[in-house]
């Protein structure tokens, strides 16, 4: 698989309005996310998904957005304090190879992994991180989008996922996506 990370300048079009024609965040969201929950959102870009997300946590819960891009984090502030959503997020800037994400042991109730896992370098180190913040028996959501990611690709990251400990299901029908739920056992 291809490393490189999307431009951050790209995420004013990931973010807009439009793109729900193609990804509806409540419908892909919503059988996984309830209110009170607390969320990993990996990759969060400019918030396309963590507004809604916040939305679906509702005030007792909280989003965890962590990003490579300083512009991402920025835009999704932005995005959260029009919603009246920014109390519900932690924006976080991930630093190298970590998403600094060691203080969230054990508390995750649900992770989503939307189209990022490909511009990792290390899949596998990023699984280890997203198990350890899950709380047993809770799910990662993983989209990956099928233009970038080839099958061969996305079933050698299915493995990955087992071996890390996840137990590895079909996901939802998404379109021009890979997907599959990963559970902690």
């Amino acid at each position: 698989m291809e490393h490189k990370v999307c431009p951050w300048w790209l995420g004013y079009l990931l973010a807009s309005p439009v793109r729900r024609l193609w990804h509806n965040p409540r419908t892909i969201l919503q059988p996984f996310v309830t209110e009170g929950m607390q969320v990993l959102e990996p990759g969060c870009g400019m918030g396309f998904f963590t507004v809604e997300l916040a939305r679906l946590v509702g005030p007792r819960g909280k989003v965890v957005a962590v990003d490579v891009q300083p512009q991402m984090i920025a835009g999704l502030k932005h995005l959260a304090r029009k919603a009246g959503l920014v109390e519900r997020i932690d924006a976080r800037l991930a630093k190298g190879d970590s998403m600094e994400i060691a203080d969230l042991a054990g508390t995750i109730d649900f992770t989503l992994a939307f189209a990022m896992i490909h511009e990792l370098p290390n899949a596998g180190h990023f699984l280890d991180e997203v198990y350890r913040a899950l709380k047993p028996g809770r799910k990662i959501l993983v989209a990956e989008p099928k233009g970038h990611v080839k099958e061969i690709d996305f079933a050698k990251l299915m493995e990955t996922a087992k071996r890390t400990g996840f137990r590895v299901d079909e996901g939802p029908a998404i379109r021009s996506s890979w997907t599959a739920v990963f559970t902690r056992d």
